[in-house]
């Protein structure tokens, strides 16, 4: 079911904010939630969407790198609640598996530049664990290259295990 966001009416009222969306998708019992993309203090009401039993939920943010995006989804956290960095860490950690980073390049296209995996929490610091990363072959103007294996094995296969998805272990191990 597609639900969206709409700004107020002319008299100031029957706004519809992302948050509102998300709240109201978790009375509907969904498999999955999908949040276009999260710009501001719905991004906590995303992270407790995801941590209440909605694998394979999916959102966008614009960020400069993985990490970056992390720091980009505290803050927009902060913008709605006070919360302790700490806790929202956590909240993160516990609430996204696989971080996909898009970047434009020289030649102006996008490119999948890495695939992160949030690996652990620990020591108020989230532990992240690149699994590809683009690669660029070749020095003509338009950008070739593809995404290269790190050598780094998937941290945390329960999720795969669970949903059956076990032919995908081999492109992770």
């Amino acid at each position: 079911m597609k639900l969206e966001a709409r700004q107020a009416n002319t008299d100031g009222k029957n706004e519809i904010t992302i948050r509102d969306l998300i709240r109201s998708s978790l009375r509907m019992r969904p498999n999955r939630i999908i949040v276009g993309e999260i710009r501001g203090a719905e991004a906590l009401d995303m992270l407790t969407a995801f941590n209440t039993g909605h694998d394979g939920s999916m959102s966008t943010g614009h960020g400069n790198s993985p990490r970056d995006m992390l720091r980009r989804i505290e803050t927009m956290v902060l913008m709605g609640v006070d919360m302790p960095v700490s806790s929202i860490k956590g909240q993160i950690a516990s609430a996204i598996d696989i971080i996909v980073f898009l970047g434009r390049m020289r030649d102006h296209s996008r490119r999948v530049l890495e695939i992160t995996e949030i690996a652990d929490f620990t020591d108020n610091e989230i532990i992240l664990n690149p699994l590809y990363i683009f690669k660029e072959s070749g020095s003509t103007q338009k950008v070739t290259g593809s995404l290269q294996k790190t050598g780094n094995s998937l941290k945390d296969i329960t999720k795969i295990q669970m949903s059956g998805h076990t032919a995908l272990l081999k492109e992770f191990l």
